[in-house]
């Protein structure tokens, strides 16, 4: 399946990796502030329980997205941006700093390791291009851990959507076994791991947050089958929120 858009010309706002300033971009509809959406039951009394704030680069394009052709294209809402969520104390990114494989062991721009660098701003220099059609990243969290959000940041630098975006948990590192999906936007089935309701998204740089639905595992796989701006697959920063240890 492949998917094409018109040429999108935007102005881009160039920042050095590493400059994290969730700034307003002026017009910028999908990358407007907003309420944080409402959080989902928690698993723990609510004493137990603390506000965990999202860590968002700077926007990287300014005017409104051309709307890219996909058949599960969400329209873009800003009230749904999720920017913190509620959480068991202590929660952090387990997944900076792990170790990251990939169906594309040598990618054609970028390391793996930006992939988990705590960074997820979209600059050259600061992303992963990996070859194109379906190719995975994994994160080793290192323990089997109960994951409570996943949140991805694709290349946000253009207004694009990634296609058939699938995220996986498991302990088994082959996913053959104890597989848990929490994301599916591959709506006809063409990896051939099950038609998803999931929507596609136009990339901005708030991402997208995931519910881990507090899911046990030592494994993150995320699936990604091109754009709809070319065949490639770009990772920027993929964060793995639980409680070390639990």
């Amino acid at each position: 399946m492949k998917y094409t858009t018109p040429a999108i010309l935007l102005s881009m706002a160039l920042v050095s990796c590493g400059d994290k300033k969730d700034a307003a971009a002026p017009a910028a509809a999908a990358s407007s502030a907003s309420a944080p959406a409402p959080a989902a039951a928690p698993a723990v009394p609510a004493g137990d329980q603390e506000e965990v704030k999202i860590d968002f680069p700077k926007p990287m394009f300014i005017g409104t997205p051309v709307p890219a052709q996909l058949p599960n294209l969400e329209k873009p809402d800003p009230s749904k941006i999720v920017k913190s969520f509620m959480a068991p104390k202590g929660t952090v990114n387990l997944a900076k700093g792990k170790t990251v494989t990939s169906s594309d062991p040598a990618p054609i721009i970028g390391d793996l390791s930006l992939v988990t660098d705590g960074d997820a701003d979209g600059s050259d220099g600061c992303f992963v291009e990996l070859a194109p059609g379906p190719q995975w990243v994994q994160i080793d969290l290192g323990a089997a851990t109960s994951i409570n959000k996943v949140a991805v940041w694709h290349y946000h630098k253009q207004a694009q959507a990634y296609v058939d975006v699938v995220i996986q948990l498991s302990d088994d590192p082959e996913f053959k076994n104890g597989v848990t999906t929490i994301w599916n936007s591959d709506h006809d089935d063409t990896l051939k791991m099950g038609a998803g309701s999931d929507p596609a998204y136009i990339e901005t740089n708030h991402g997208r947050v995931i519910d881990g639905k507090n899911t046990k595992a030592r494994y993150v796989r995320l699936t990604s089958n091109g754009n709809t701006s070319n065949e490639m697959n770009h990772y920027c920063e993929v964060a793995v929120y639980g409680v070390s240890g639990k």
